[in-house]
């Protein structure tokens, strides 16, 4: 169960003291952050960054009680307070349900010597409504909808007067607060959503209890994993609470599917109802093929389907896929959205969905041929550093000598990426093998395009000298000099021969990526490497700021070691250990101190020490999932069969299980060879078993090929 498996103790926000995490989240409704105190007194969000401070409070003799020293035990499924004085006794347990009901189970007791009177606090306006309730809203200037809610309460009478407790007394309610749109969602729907949750046995474990199961029906759709390494298995839960966390359904203006936000934390301001500053809920067309990468393996495709449809039911004016709000169609980012979801329909094969996405997938290839291409070769030109999502990268400004001040357009130079073009690459390919799934007659139009990005590639952007990928200069095809770390996307997109052979020693080196905390994102022997940020020592983006010339960031950490596990393939497993070795220190990224007790991923850290650099907490724009899927267990889906290719790290074990794809019940086991003693299902060799039959096996961790067409047993290698 995810809460026995990531239960954790006080999780905060770090720039906001006394700011407790919320795990559970709504389809519109969350958390930024809970105060320490009863009820949901903090900053709350619906749809987007709203900060709304208050939804219910309750207050002990008219005045709020003060809890800052109260015990705080975080699941992600609820928060757990408790607190104890000279005059009372509390606990209780908070939530945030997917219908959008924030609700608290308390139970006070009274140890003092007199009468305490307990009366609900509900924001300011509200009006009561019935006799249990009360009815209000929230006017949010910056967006097109407005915000009711109505509150509820299985003690009515701390709304009316108070709820009297008696020296020694003990009671137990409930309060429930349901939010919804104005003019969308009535008084009367969300009245009913609140009361749902009052008139149970008033039992803070029975709530409790209750929430946890609901909770934990997400999960139950999620492949397991369990091996010999505690890190591994503790990571692989938390990157399924991640996208759980992080799982959103507007179903308002632009955003009328369900999808995935890239972090639910924002760089706003938290003054109330104020809107300045950047955020993350909202979609981010550069987080989406992320999300996608490991949120395909869940047995539910709806978030990633839909996010997809989101993007093709409001593109740009030219078709290129935009980042958006429920308001506004925003600006574009590079991104693999092609290949991504190729890779979804290999797992979840919907030909009328594939149907449907080709359309707007192929205008996107189109988009960024006009905008971003030239007519001398398949290479695209970054005009705006931001638009990768890898801003500060030393390569703009190598032509110019690295100026102090990299705000001074004079000083600035586009140049020819490897990322966006690698993804345009990818893209072509993605766009070709769904054309070939469906018949369409334009599938080599597309292998061709894509063919002459990856020769466009590697002539140009390889320096045999250095054994290294560049990004170009715009006019001229000079190569920029600087050791980026898309430099390795190239290995990830499977273009590579022996002739590059050389490229992961840098990988491997302690003077250029293999850092303190691994992978920095510029060498570490660059002139504007900076492994905590900053612009040769000035904060131009302030001390959380992003910068791309060395912070290590679980974006590219994901990528790079997606690419270091297909070269070790390619090189004869090769480069199995330092792979392992990654990953681990990947996995550790998710946990403050290295503290398996504390999971938290934030957006960059400091790459020499692996100190956090932000406090977006629970920051999904990476994968990690489909690493543990592809080349630990060593399954991925091809579109006529399944292909077997693990990397042997050092595991003594494990097992990946309940995965559904490409129609196919799959489980796939592994014991080491000689260990003798194996956890109860686990036998010795490596097995693949497809609807209960033993399809694949071997003595040993072994790559192979087994037919999707064929239903009888296949064994090879035993």
């Amino acid at each position: 169960m995810i809460d026995k498996e990531l239960k954790a103790g006080r999780k905060v926000l770090s720039t906001v003291p006394g700011g407790l995490l919320l795990g559970p989240t709504g389809a519109r409704l969350w958390a930024d952050y809970v105060q320490a105190a009863p009820g949901f007194v903090g900053r709350f969000d619906f749809i987007h960054k709203v900060n709304i401070p208050l939804l219910f409070a309750i207050t002990v003799n008219g005045q709020a009680y003060n809890m800052e020293t109260a015990s705080a035990e975080w699941y992600p499924s609820q928060l757990r307070l408790s607190y104890t004085d000279d005059r009372i006794g509390f606990e209780e347990s908070k939530f945030i349900t997917w219908e959008d009901c924030a609700v608290s189970c308390q139970t006070w007791t009274n140890r003092s010597d007199g009468e305490l009177l307990l009366q609900a606090a509900a924001p300011s306006g509200f009006q009561a409504y019935g006799e249990e309730g009360m009815q209000g809203g929230f006017d949010i200037p910056f967006y097109s909808y407005d915000i009711d809610a109505c509150l509820a309460a299985s003690e009515p009478s701390l709304w009316n007067g108070g709820l009297r407790l008696q020296p020694g007394e003990k009671k137990t309610f409930v309060v429930a607060a349901a939010l919804g749109i104005r003019s969308l969602d009535s008084a009367e729907v969300l009245m009913s959503r609140a009361s749902g949750f009052i008139g149970k046995p008033a039992s803070l474990e029975d709530i409790a209890s209750g929430q946890q199961a609901e909770y934990q029906k997400w999960f139950d759709g999620a492949p397991q994993f369990k091996s010999s390494d505690p890190v591994l298995n503790k990571t692989w839960s938390y990157r399924w609470f991640l996208l759980r966390h992080n799982m959103a359904d507007p179903r308002y203006g632009l955003l009328q599917h369900p999808l995935f936000y890239e972090g639910r934390s924002h760089k706003k301001s938290k003054r109330p109802f104020s809107k300045g500053g950047w955020e993350f809920s909202k979609l981010i067309n550069l987080s989406v093929p992320l999300h996608l990468t490991d949120a395909r393996w869940h047995h539910n495709s709806g978030p990633s389907m839909g996010a997809l449809r989101n993007m093709q039911e409001s593109p740009a004016d030219n078709g290129m896929y935009v980042c958006l709000t429920a308001d506004e169609r925003m600006h574009s980012f590079a991104n693999y959205i092609g290949w991504a979801a190729y890779r979804l329909f290999l797992v979840h094969r919907n030909e009328d969905a594939i149907v449907e996405a080709l359309p707007g997938l192929k205008a996107q290839l189109s988009s960024w041929q006009e905008v971003y291409g030239n007519e001398q070769d398949g290479l695209m030109t970054e005009y705006r550093h931001t638009r990768t999502g890898k801003e500060y990268q030393p390569s703009y400004w190598y032509f110019h000598n690295y100026p102090r001040n990299p705000k001074d357009p004079e000083t600035y130079t586009h140049v020819k990426r490897v990322d966006r073009t690698v993804y345009h690459y990818l893209n072509a390919l993605g766009v070709a093998r769904l054309c070939e799934m469906t018949g369409d007659p334009e599938a080599d139009q597309y292998l061709q395009l894509a063919e002459r990005i990856r020769r466009d590639v590697l002539e140009k952007m390889w320096d045999e000298e250095t054994a290294f990928f560049y990004d170009l200069h715009y006019q001229t095809d000079e190569k920029a000099l600087v050791k980026n770390i898309v430099g390795f996307y190239p290995a990830w997109a499977d273009m590579l021969d022996e002739t590059h052979n050389g490229l992961i020693a840098h990988l491997l080196s302690p003077d250029e990526f293999a850092t303190g905390c691994t992978y920095p994102t510029v060498s570490a022997d660059s002139v504007a490497y900076a492994r905590e940020g900053g612009w040769f020592g000035h904060f131009i983006k302030g001390r959380h700021g992003c910068m791309w010339n060395g912070p290590t960031w679980p974006y590219t950490n994901s990528i790079t070691l997606d690419a270091l596990a297909r070269e070790s393939k390619r090189n004869g497993y090769a480069y199995n250990e330092a792979f392992a070795r990654g990953l681990r220190e990947y996995s550790f990224l998710h946990f403050q101190n290295r503290d398996l007790n504390r999971p938290g991923l934030v957006e960059h850290y400091n790459s020499g020490s692996g100190e956090p650099l932000s406090d977006e907490q629970e920051y999904n724009h990476s994968y990690y999932i489909d690493l543990i899927v592809s080349h630990v267990a060593g399954l991925s889906v091809d579109a006529d069969c399944i292909r077997l290719d693990p990397l042997d790290i050092g595991l003594d074990y494990f097992e990946l299980g309940r995965v559904k794809a490409a129609g196919q019940e799959i489980r796939m086991t592994y014991g080491k060879p000689g260990l003798g003693r194996y956890p109860d299902g686990i036998e010795e060799g490596y097995r693949l078993y497809l609807n209960g039959k033993l399809a694949f096996a071997s003595n040993t961790l072994a790559a192979g090929t087994v037919p999707l067409e064929l239903r009888e047993e296949r064994l090879e290698g035993v």
